[in-house]
């Protein structure tokens, strides 16, 4: 084999056809010395340039590329393959157990089941909060609900409270090192225009949902499309919560014909989003798709409808117990679930597509636990959407915050696999940030710690503790610390009384043990009260 000749060698090679100008580290720095002979000291009789000559004008070269690559913006200086792209997929209020690959029987979720064999499931991952918006926020900010801006959902004008200007974000973090970072779904931290609108929070493109009050309908009159809005060709759109009309017949199906759209919003925001990942192929990109699906109202297309109806008995939600009614609510359920997986899996199939499956890192998660008291015609019973988890939605016992969670980067982490590591939604931010080689970049404010380790087949510390809070529902507080965790609930109400329960051998918290271990109940408490730091916003007077 012949040896790679240096630039600097004066042996006799034939010239590259590629010039200064159509490399690609032509930048207009510097140019080469050119023309057709130069006489002189260091120049041969010829007028050709000397063998010192030629060093030299090669060493000039390597300054230019150099001082070209240094000029570079970050994205173009850095490898695509150093920074993965990152598709961050939110469920909305799906259970713990309603996935096939977390024990699900009834609901059939093939995708996202063959995305959990590709990669890592997480047995033990808890989301930001109990309710959609301070979830949300843990999630964007890194921060853990006792410290976050958002512990509850608050409505505001057209929207919901938003998070103020300064804070930092995960799309934020992104951008700022290359990423075109989109989000497709429900935000829910700050309505349009406002320092919280997702546009003035890093991301470059969003279409969705901003309120989550308009997300109750999957028929809605219209989407948000960046700082303007997309009309549906839904006439009349609805809104979610509409009730059966006076001398309907609940018996009949055509009495619910009128809960039925034509223009489904949860298909128009994914088709935006597969434009998105199409449009920047070929940088760095950050899609965030907190869909809206399976969170009420009960709204899917027929053709989905039709694969479950018929399967269990399944009397009709004739509505009065919050939003709109449905002929056959379970069957509903389960297609709202199966069609948002096969989202799942025309994403993935559109990576492949585009030779990105090896360079993308795919998360797929729920924001919290599922509904509860059977709201709108759901029923987490009969799925048993939870296992043998106790609490759903608003709970701060385990059903309410754990949540499924699957991580797959092909290549990178290890097909097949799962993990009890204790991990949360605060986490990401330093997870994702020393996934792209950028773990320096961690706000010192950031409650989180990275699991990047663990995804990568390595071994970690225990986590120290896990800490929530919810303002909302009475108010409440729980702690995790190796197998021990502490509840307090209707903190408002002025309830101080501590739970204690041992996850290692009661996961389904039926027996509280508080009285047995009080020198536990001790530690316990006194990181309740270290963690919590009081909110104008969200004040909660017996711990402030």
């Amino acid at each position: 084999m012949n040896s790679p000749i240096p630039i600097w060698s004066c042996r006799k090679v034939e010239a590259s056809t590629e010039t200064a100008e159509n490399s690609p580290f032509s930048w207009g720095l510097m140019r080469l010395p050119r023309g057709p002979t130069f006489t002189g000291a260091g120049f041969g009789r010829s007028g050709k340039p000397s063998c010192e000559e030629r060093k030299s004008r090669a060493l000039t070269l390597c300054i230019a590329l150099l001082l070209a690559s240094l000029a570079m913006p970050v994205g173009a200086a850095e490898s695509k393959a150093s920074r993965p792209n990152i598709v961050f997929i939110v469920a909305d209020d799906l259970g713990y157990a309603e996935l096939g690959c977390y024990g699900q029987d009834k609901i059939r979720t093939p995708n996202v089941d063959k995305l959990a064999s590709q990669g890592m499931r997480f047995l033990r991952h808890y989301s930001g909060s109990p309710v959609c918006a301070p979830s949300r926020c843990v999630l964007m900010t890194g921060r853990h609900p006792g410290h976050a801006y958002i512990r509850s959902n608050k409505p505001a004008k057209n929207g919901q409270e938003p998070i103020p200007n300064g804070t930092v974000t995960l799309a934020e973090l992104l951008q700022e090192r290359g990423y075109a970072c989109g989000a497709f779904g429900k935000w829910g931290l700050g309505y349009p225009g406002s320092k919280g609108d997702p546009l003035n929070q890093g991301f470059d493109r969003f279409f969705g949902y901003n309120d989550q009050r308009h997300a109750h309908s999957y028929y809605p009159g219209y989407l948000i499309d960046d700082d303007g809005r997309v009309d549906l060709k839904n006439n009349p759109p609805l809104n979610g919560h509409e009730n059966m009309p006076e001398g309907a017949d609940p018996t009949d199906p055509e009495s619910y014909e009128r809960f039925q759209g034509s223009d489904y919003g949860p298909d128009r925001i994914f088709e935006q989003a597969l434009d998105f990942v199409r449009k920047h192929q070929d940088r760095p990109f950050f899609l965030y798709y907190p869909t809206i699906v399976p969170h009420l109202a009960l709204h899917v297309p027929d053709s989905s409808l039709a694969k479950y109806k018929g399967e269990w008995p399944d009397p009709p939600y004739t509505g009065g117990h919050g939003y709109s009614p449905h002929y056959a609510p379970r069957a509903a359920y389960a297609a709202m679930v199966s069609r948002m997986d096969r989202k799942v899996g025309r994403l993935m199939e559109l990576l492949k597509e585009l030779g990105l499956s090896k360079e993308t890192i795919v998360v797929f998660t729920s924001d919290n636990g599922p509904t509860f008291d059977r709201l709108g015609g759901s029923d987490s019973y009969f799925f048993e959407s939870n296992g043998m988890l106790k609490g759903l939605k608003g709970e701060i016992y385990e059903g309410g915050v754990r949540v499924p969670m699957i991580v797959r980067w092909l290549g990178r982490v290890e097909p097949g696999t799962k993990s009890r590591r204790i991990t949360g939604f605060e986490d990401w931010i330093p997870t994702l940030l020393e996934l792209i080689g950028a773990d320096g970049a961690t706000p010192q404010n950031v409650d989180g710690i990275s699991f990047a380790p663990t995804l990568q087949g390595s071994e970690q510390p225990k986590r120290p503790f896990l800490y929530r809070e919810f303002y909302g529902y009475g108010g409440k507080q729980a702690v995790w610390q190796g197998k021990w965790k502490a509840v307090r609930r209707n903190i408002r109400r002025g309830n101080m009384e501590m739970e204690l329960y041992n996850l290692e051998w009661d996961v389904a918290e039926r027996n509280d043990i508080s009285e047995e271990h009080p020198d536990i109940v001790d530690k316990m408490r006194g990181l309740l009260k270290r963690e919590h730091e009081p909110s104008e916003l969200f004040p909660m007077k017996a711990i402030d």
